[in-house]
Formats: C-alpha cells, structure tokens, sequence
C-alpha cells in the first residue's frame, strides 16, 4: 500500500490528510517549481492570490498514483487554535477524590472537568496494586494508593469526550520516530504489527540500549531501522525526560508539564514509514518544524517532505476537500450501487448495509451472488469511512443476510484485512445468524464530524423537531392557561414562530384561534422571525384589543414596502404572494413576476395576512398586472364571484 501525508495550514485550523493507493511505495519526483523540498525557495501559497504555475506531479496525481490506481484518503485529523488534542500531554496533578465503588480516582490536572484514572492505569514503582477482576485480595486498594490532596504524575490517554473527563494514566511515556520510552517500564518490546521475522530482527538491534531505570518500545514505524537510529532516538527521549523531571520540581499542581507535539509532526512521527512516499506541507512554519524534527530522528527522511507553493489549495488539489465533506453525509454510496447508511448513537454507531440500485451482473445474475457482493464492497467501505471519521466504541454494521456460511466468512476476512490498515486497536466478532457484526474501536480523540459541526439547538441533538401543528395544539392550551392565569387583559401579543402561526390562523374552515377566541372571549395575535425555534412561546404584550393590534399587524393601510414575490396566489392566476416573517401579502397582478423584488402599497391589513397593489415603477412603466386590460380584469371578477377569495379574506373570515 503507497501512502502520502498531506498538511494543510490555515490561520485557525491545521488538517493533515493521509492517501493510500494499491502498489508498492515509490520515489515520486517534483515535476516543477510547485513543490519545493527546501523550504526557503519560495513563499508559502497563499489563498486567493496568483501562485506558481504547473502540478505537484502528473497531471492526474488528484485522481491516479503514477501506477494507475486512485489515490484515496484514508484518514482525516483536524486540529483547531483553542481546541487542541490533549492526549499524551503529561500532568502534575492533584487527586481530588478516590472511589473504591467504581476502584477509580478523580484527579485535577487544571481543567473544566476532573481526569478519570482507573485502578487498572495506577503505576507506583515498588507497590503492588490490585487489579480488577483479579481475586485472593492481593495489592493495595485504590483508596490505600491515593489520598485526596496527594500529588501525582498522569498522562493523558483519551481526550475529554461529551460529558466525560479525560481518561488518565499513571503509566507514562514518551513517544519518538522509532522507540516510545517508558520511565516506569523495563527491558525492550517490539510492537506486534510487523511481522516476526522483522520484530526478532528489531529485537536484536535494539538488544543492550542505554535505556537507564526506564525500558523502550519499538514502534511500527521502526520498520527498516537500524542501531544507530535506536541510539540516536533513545538519547533524544533522554532529554526530554530530563526537561520533564526538571519541570516537576519547579511545578505546583495542578499544572501541565509535558505537551506533545502539535498535530503534523504527531501524525507524521508515529506512521511515516517505508510505505510513505512523502509529506506534502503547504505552510513554511510547519515544513520547518517537520524537517527539523526529521533531521534530529530520521535525517534519511528529510528529503520526503515537500513544501506546496500551487494557487489551488492543496486539500482540492488532492481532492481530499471532497472526503471532508462527505464525513457529514449519514449516507455513502457504494461502486456497484449499493449504499452504507451511518447512525451515530450515545452507546453506539449502527451501519446498515443498503443493496439500492445493484441488481446483479448479467442475465444469470443470482441473488445470493449480487448480496454477497455488496457486501464485500460494504466490508471495505466501513472500514475506510471508521478511519475518515475516527468512530470509536461499540460498532454495530448490519450486513445483507447471506445464506451460505462460505460467503460470510469471505465477508468476514475482508473487513479483518482492510482493518489491518487501521492502526487504531479493533475487536471483531464474528458475524451473527442475523447478519451483523459487532465490533469496537478505540476512542480516543474527537473525530472530524465532531470537530466541524455542533449540536442543533432545535433538535438539541435528537434529529427530529415537532411538527408545527404539534406544537400549535400545544400553543391552544398554552393560551387557554394564560386566560385562567390572567383574566383582566382583552388582548394579547404572542411570539411564536411563523409557521406556528399559520398553523393557528390559516387551517382549513374556521381557523383554531377564531374558535379559541369565542370560547375564552379574549383576542391573540402573534408575531415572530423564522430564526426562533419552532416550540417557542413567549407573551410580549397584553392590553387592551386597540393596543396589541397596534402592535401586532406588520403594516398599515397605505404603506409602501419592498417585498419579493415568491409564489403564484392560491386562487387568482394573475395575483401572487410574498411573504415577510410568514405574513403573508398577496400581490394583485403580480403573477409574472415570481423572484423578483417590487414596491408594493398596502391595501388591506389582516391579522396574518395583507392585500397590496404594485407601486408603478421608477422608469414610468406600469407595474404587470395593471392597466386597461379589461379581459383580465372581467376575469378576475367572474372568479371572486364564483367565491374565491383573498388570503387577507380567508383568514379575517369571522375574526376582524
């Protein structure tokens, strides 16, 4: 698998973006004077100015690798000013309290909320601790290990998610290009993910490192390396230990005293590897800062990161712009017409596996066949969509029922191999007689999804909202309150939202309100934007009828307003409508004029609604609609005798 790391820089914002794309990693050359490799030849791009000309490298690199295949991303971090990931930040923190019920400990380390740290992450040289799930009472108890007001080292392992606190850990390290030094650990692990034959390989180089009282892992990305790059790391690691037991000393708790890298150089250290053909860094400051960190741990890297200077920006050049988006989208289509259909839950994420439009291939197309195809298409999609949108947790993807066993296990062992990519820790279950597979993902940090968007402050995060005739029952009853509550007022001004209001004055037959207001004897008018959520109730006003309608209708007979006519009138061809907040104003001989934006003269003034006539206009032309056209005119006639009627008619019909 080729792979590249993009990294995109704004003023409040860094994005990195890794693409993957079939083959074996290759050099890739600089075609022109776009990418640089020296970071001083140019001037970082800047947006919206004339950049320099030509490509990053061929002309297709935004769709296809030098072999042919597409270059796709694969993953997406985004990092904003103020918003900053804490995970492997190391605090000198106070324990607030300790629970032996939930065998965890609150520890202040100077946030909002108060970090979790759990038995299970305890870590005190010399002292036993008592793990859960581990019986005969040996080790101490977490209300023995710590004591409130006691002063301890903790190590972010998960950043602060929705209602909870961060997750902590007295097990701390410090990551490099190759080794992750453990100051508490011992002796030399290799990571599992490569192979044997490399991981003996990468044991023996690192075999009799000075590691000091601590012990080292080597990473994945260690791949390839050699003694000499474990030496010159491990010393690397040894200074920032020492800057991190100075900072200690000098610290009051709570008070950070480790921060981890920024975002780029993060994402870059831990899985730029041989597979990685290069990093592309559209800002000067962040190329610097990669460049310098390469040449303290990986000098042989160096030359793999590349400065872009092109006009277009460098995430629509790649096309990744496209793959942010569609991380908002609750729906991803499939190549061969299929779809996946992504709910996100507060215990869970559901994926459905959808067939859509595929109907198989050919005239003996079989449906066992056709399923089961979608389905493998659908193994590789859902994997790839839980690296673009980091979903952590329990995940549940409900798959196309297949009938033969065969089948699923091919399902089966493609989503297992496409996880093979995803260096987040993954559990699978195999797939249920229903078709679902259950699994769980590492969450650590905030996903893309979760950084861009917010939680609807009309819905508050539940996807629906009451329909307006829900809530106009709602408003009846409201109001049949107010009158017991206050019986003196004759008249009063509610803010509702517009199609509330509607819903209220302009149902078929006799409007709700009109019989509300013979049953209660008192008047009501409303007024509201469309900018207020839709269950909003609010008494502005109340008095006497005179004085809330004074208030209360928009306009007055004779006035001169600037409306766009936005839709043909319900009876009349000729007439149209125009809407101010959901009042409505209905436009004689305006019916040719639908989008555009006329002086109208008020005629008529109802409670929700009002008659006008089109104000000629400033070059002396009549106004369409008026003049001596006496058929339309007689047309016109005929139909209001037929019983049509207007919609300032409709709605006062009983009540003005």
């Amino acid at each position: 698998m080729r792979k590249q790391v993009l990294v995109a820089v704004d003023r409040g914002e860094t994005r990195v973006g890794i693409l993957e794309a079939e083959g074996e990693p290759q050099a890739v050359p600089t075609a022109d004077a776009q990418v640089s490799k020296d970071g001083g030849n140019g001037a970082r791009r800047r947006r919206g100015r004339r950049g320099r000309a030509g490509a990053v490298a061929a002309g297709a690199e935004r769709v296809e690798s030098a072999n042919g295949s597409p270059w796709r991303a694969a993953e997406l971090y985004v990092e904003r000013r103020g918003r900053r990931s804490i995970v492997g930040n190391i605090y000198k923190g106070r324990v607030d309290n300790a629970l032996p019920g939930l065998e965890a400990a609150f520890v202040d380390i100077g946030l909002e909320k108060n970090g979790f740290l759990h038995v299970d992450d305890i870590v005190m040289p010399g002292v036993e601790v008592q793990r859960r799930g581990r019986g005969g009472g040996k080790g101490q108890k977490i209300a023995q290990l710590l004591k409130p007001g006691q002063e301890i080292l903790v190590q972010v392992v998960k950043d602060p998610l929705k209602t909870k606190g961060a997750r902590l850990s007295m097990e701390l390290s410090i990551a490099g290009r190759y080794l992750v030094y453990v100051p508490n650990g011992e002796g030399v692990g290799v990571s599992r993910r490569l192979d044997d034959r490399e991981r003996e390989r990468l044991r023996r180089a690192a075999k009799g490192l000075e590691l000091g009282e601590g012990g080292a892992i080597v990473r994945t990305a260690a791949q390839g390396a050699l003694r000499d790059d474990f030496e010159r790391e491990i010393r690397y690691l040894h200074k920032l230990h020492e800057i991190l037991e100075q900072r200690t000393r000098e610290s009051q708790a709570p008070a950070m005293v480790f921060q981890e890298a920024d975002l780029s150089v993060r994402v870059v250290r831990d899985i730029f590897s041989a597979q990685f053909e290069r990093a592309v860094v559209d800002d000067e400051g962040q190329h610097r800062r990669l460049t310098s960190f390469f040449t303290r741990t990986a000098p042989e890297l160096v030359d793999r990161v590349e400065l872009y200077t092109g006009e277009e920006p460098l995430f629509e050049h790649f096309g990744v712009e496209e793959a942010v988006t569609s991380t908002l989208s609750r729906r991803v289509d499939l190549p061969s017409g299929g779809s996946l259909v992504i709910d996100y839950a507060e215990a869970m994420t559901v994926i459905d596996v959808n067939s859509g439009s595929f109907t198989g291939r050919g005239r003996g197309a079989r449906l066992e066949d056709t399923i089961t195809r979608t389905n493998l298409e659908a193994a590789s999609e859902v994997v790839r969509q839980l690296r673009l949108r980091d979903i952590g947790g329990i995940i549940v993807i409900d798959f196309i029922d297949m009938a033969r066993a065969r089948n699923r296990d091919q399902v089966l062992k493609v989503l297992r191999e496409a996880l093979d990519e995803d260096r987040t820790k993954t559990y699978v279950v195999e797939i249920s007689p229903l078709g679902l597979v259950e699994m769980t993902r590492q969450n650590v940090t905030d996903g893309v999804r979760e950084i861009l968007t917010k939680e609807c402050p009309t819905c508050v995060g539940e996807g629906v909202v009451l329909s307006e005739e829900t809530v106009a029952l709602h408003v009846e009853r409201r109001l049949r309150e107010l009158v017991a509550e206050r019986s003196q007022p004759e008249a009063f001004l509610i803010a509702v939202h517009p199609a509330v209001a509607g819903a209220l004055l302009r149902a078929p037959g006799v409007p709700p309100v009109i019989e509300l207001e013979q049953e209660v004897g008192r008047h009501f008018h409303f007024e509201g934007s469309e900018s207020l959520p839709i269950g909003h109730f609010e008494v502005m006003l109340e008095g006497s009828r005179e004085e809330v309608e004074e208030r209360a209708l928009p306009f007055q007979t004779g006035q001169e307003v600037l409306v766009t006519i936005e839709e043909p009138h319900m009876y009349n061809d000729d007439d149209a409508v125009a809407k101010v907040d959901g009042y409505i104003v209905s436009v004689t001989g305006a019916g040719r004029l639908i989008g555009e934006q006329r002086l109208v003269r008020i005629e008529r003034v109802g409670r929700a609604a009002a008659d006008a006539s089109l104000v000629d206009s400033a070059d002396g032309a009549e106004p369409a609609g008026a003049g001596d056209d006496d058929d339309r005119s007689a047309r016109r006639s005929r139909r209001r005798g037929r019983g049509s009627r207007s919609h300032a008619d409709a709605v006062a019909e009983g009540a003005d």
